[in-house]
């Protein structure tokens, strides 16, 4: 195993990038990558739509990212998922209580 390794980086130093990418992918750890923090006006309680606009407007001025935006903006289409999840739950046992009256 040794010899291998000592192979692999002798042939990395003479140049070989398959034998640097295999040394470095072993070596170094993997970078993930993150969103860069936002700040900008945005108001929670407004309409979905308006909060989706509240992003893009953002992203038009400049002040977020564009695939920073699309991610807020499909986190607020999970949440109003949540949301109507939610309702349609407490509507149907609205209506399966009214029934059983």
């Amino acid at each position: 195993m040794r010899n291998i390794v000592a192979m692999l980086v002798a042939r990395a130093l003479e140049g070989d990038t398959n034998a640097a990418s295999i040394v470095l992918s072993k070596v170094l750890p993997s970078v993930k990558a993150q969103a860069e923090k936002v700040n900008f006006e945005f108001d929670s309680t407004a309409p979905i739509s308006e909060q989706v606009a509240q992003v893009l407007d953002a992203i038009a001025a400049g002040a977020v990212a564009p695939d920073v935006g699309r991610l807020i903006i499909e986190s607020i289409k999970a949440l109003a998922d949540v949301r109507a999840t939610e309702e349609l739950e407490a509507r149907i046992a609205a209506l399966e209580e009214a029934r059983l009256r």
